[in-house]
């Protein structure tokens, strides 16, 4: 008999801490603001913002909410995402996903150019629509369906609530501002709930920064008047109990309910390294919410989130993960490249060379605003080390191709082989921050193929490079902050980017990469 009650006890604690692992925060690290959720089933979607980078929008998958694997990009076509020129930390802004009789809608704002405008699709990991545009102004838009009628919400000059026709994005009422949050600055990324016969709007106030905050009122009727949470804010780390949180900046959430009835939140936040500067950018968070009928919603029980969350969670179903490196073997970049900007596709090529990325150097270079011939993945780790083999031809003095730590056009550090005037290869380390370019390390080689690597931690980027692969040879090194959000302003994150450029104007230039080694600070 106590061997019985012994089984049963094993029995059903292995079911109940296959509902009660806890997780880590962030879900989703790196570049990843503005989280944006739905629920279809059991399987949960989640979108991001972009900015500059192409393809716009990245869709994530998962079961449990908090293992999310990359299924692809919602803005993937030119005439959908248009970013000539546009700025530094423009183009696409917060997006908001949600489903609605067998579709996917994703709306977001271009502030380069259009405004608010959504697409959809029936098949999220596929292609989506030609945008549908709304004249409506602000950003952060939201979309509400009840019934047959489908409610555009966005921010302006207070959260504005107008009803549209789904079809054709043609707004069928004026828009009506319905609340202008607690007092914060910048009331912003309004979602719209229904629970308990109330209509919940939730929206994130303070700006992105360290005062950022979850804030949420509600009404009997979806234009109002919405009453105040008395306890606002409802998420926030910018109170003296999470002053020294190795998560800060929390906020831009959406809730959804899981398919056992339980309520989380997904939502944005940062982690500081060095000096409380970020650069791994605004990153994706998770926390569970306790919702009781008629009540206000609790987030994590003080409002507060930790790295660690030793919560009860849905049975975890880790994802299927893309490859953190890549031989170039594929007939294309894997969901986690992107570009800078609109890219001009014929100076990118995984054909012309077996197993390597032949980037063709072209006269825009990093500094501009424009599109050179780039592509990066964002880095997601303090820690961190990232090799690739390169191999430059028919250059030319003024060619150059390497490997990048870029945050904007104002603020990157390169380390990258260039052809000299005296038709040798030279290896150079450049920081350009603002006004100043500075070269830290430049030396000929006997080569015109080398290895390149960047190692990252809290406060360092350290620079290398290898004839043979084996012994790695260091060049130098340089702070983190001066590519953080803190020094230079922005909403992104920094990528670890591939280029080639020329100060050639029939330059004949082209670089092979035949290898991109990513590995977190434990693998390494």
């Amino acid at each position: 008999m106590k061997k019985i009650i012994f089984l049963l006890v094993c029995i059903l604690g292995f079911f109940h801490d296959s509902n009660a692992q806890g997780y880590k925060n962030p879900v989703i690290s790196g570049f990843h603001p503005d989280p944006s959720v739905c629920r279809v089933g059991d399987d949960y979607y989640l979108v991001t913002s972009s900015f500059e980078y192409f393809p716009g929008v990245p869709v994530f998958h998962s079961k449990d909410l908090i293992n999310w694997t990359q299924i692809g990009h919602c803005l993937t076509r030119p005439s959908q995402l248009k970013l000539e020129k546009c700025a530094p930390s423009a183009g696409i802004y917060a997006p908001t996903l949600r489903y609605h009789e067998g579709r996917f809608y994703m709306v977001t704002t271009n502030v380069s150019g259009g405004g608010n405008f959504y697409v959809y699709t029936d098949n999220p990991a596929g292609e989506w629509s030609e945008p549908v545009f709304v004249e409506q102004g602000g950003i952060d838009p939201t979309l509400y369906f009840e019934d047959d009628k489908c409610y555009f919400v966005s921010n302006g000059k207070g959260i504005t609530i107008s009803e549209i026709d789904i079809k054709t994005g043609k707004k069928l009422t004026e828009g009506r501002i319905v609340w202008n949050g607690t007092g914060g600055r910048y009331p912003e990324a309004p979602h719209i709930y229904k629970k308990d016969g109330w209509y919940y709007l939730l929206i994130s106030e303070g700006g992105t920064e360290y005062g950022h905050k979850v804030t949420i009122a509600r009404s009997r009727s979806i234009y109002g008047a919405y009453e105040s949470n008395p306890a606002n804010p409802i998420l926030t780390h910018m109170n003296e109990n999470a002053q020294s949180n190795p998560i800060q900046g929390t906020g831009h959430g959406d809730f959804v309910q899981a398919h056992d009835g339980s309520w989380w939140i997904i939502f944005l936040g940062f982690r500081p390294q060095s000096l409380l500067h970020h650069v791994l950018g605004r990153e994706t968070f998770l926390a569970p919410v306790r919702w009781d009928a008629n009540a206000w919603p609790v987030i994590n029980g003080n409002g507060t989130v930790n790295i660690d969350m030793n919560v009860p969670t849905l049975p975890l179903k880790p994802e299927k993960q893309h490859n953190l490196s890549t031989d170039f073997d594929e007939a294309k970049l894997g969901v986690d490249w992107n570009y800078l900007r609109n890219p001009f596709m014929n100076n990118y090529s995984l054909t012309e060379k077996k197993g390597a990325l032949r980037l063709k150097a072209s006269q825009v270079s990093l500094d501009d605003n424009d599109s050179p011939t780039f592509v990066g993945r964002r880095q997601e780790h303090m820690d961190f080390s990232a090799t690739t083999v390169l191999s430059l031809n028919d250059a030319k003095e003024g060619d150059e191709a390497g490997m990048t730590m870029f945050y904007t056009s104002q603020a990157h550090y390169d380390l990258f082989l260039k052809k000299s005037e005296k038709g040798k290869y030279k290896l150079v380390v450049r920081y350009h921050m603002g006004e100043l370019n500075h070269i830290a390390y430049e030396k000929e080689i006997p080569s015109d193929k080398i290895y390149l690597k960047v190692k990252g931690d809290k406060d360092f980027y350290s620079f290398y490079y290898s004839l043979d692969g084996k012994k790695f040879n260091f060049l130098d090194k340089i702070n983190v902050w001066y590519l953080s959000s803190e020094t230079n302003g922005g909403f992104t994150g920094v990528y670890i980017g591939l280029y080639a450029t020329s100060q050639n104007k029939k330059t004949k230039a082209y670089a092979d990469f035949d290898t991109f080694i990513y590995k977190p600070g434990d693998l390494d």
